[in-house]
């Protein structure tokens, strides 16, 4: 069985290992406000996360754990974590989640990390590969939590 590691997010980074080989993104599950209930996001993540998990043989999800900022990027972390526990819970795959200071701290050594370290602690273990682009933060931030799992 495999691993998946997600940065939940409107736009959440993902990243696993196939074989020896590690894949990683970014998907987009934000709704179009003029068109689409908010909801939406929620129902795409849904079903993306059933086909990431079925199409990969995925036996464990870590995830990073969201921040309680209040507002609409909670309101989106709590639902987006609600559900990935729902759809574990209801394929039989297990999931962790990892606070973000210790994500940073495992990745760099420091707790409170910018971005750009992050980035540069991921490029530096020689993990920018063919299906590895790095594009954004959500994706190396996925990396990260993927690494963090091979590591613990």
């Amino acid at each position: 069985m495999n691993t998946l590691a997600l940065d939940t997010a409107t736009q959440t980074g993902w990243a696993m290992r196939l074989g020896s080989v590690l894949y990683s993104g970014s998907q987009s599950f934000q709704h179009d406000p003029k068109r689409e209930s908010p909801g939406m996001r929620f129902l795409r993540f849904s079903q993306w996360l059933r086909e990431m998990i079925k199409n990969n043989d995925i036996g464990v999800i870590v995830y990073e754990q969201p921040h309680q900022r209040g507002g609409a990027s909670t309101t989106v972390g709590v639902g987006l974590v609600a559900l990935l526990m729902a759809t574990c819970a209801e394929l039989g795959v297990e999931h962790q989640s990892v606070h973000t200071a210790t994500l940073k701290k495992f990745a760099t050594g420091k707790g409170n990390a910018s971005k750009e370290d992050m980035l540069k602690a991921i490029e530096a273990r020689g993990v920018k590969a063919a299906y590895c682009e790095l594009i954004d933060d959500n994706e190396v931030d996925a990396v990260a939590l993927l690494l963090y799992s091979e590591a613990a």
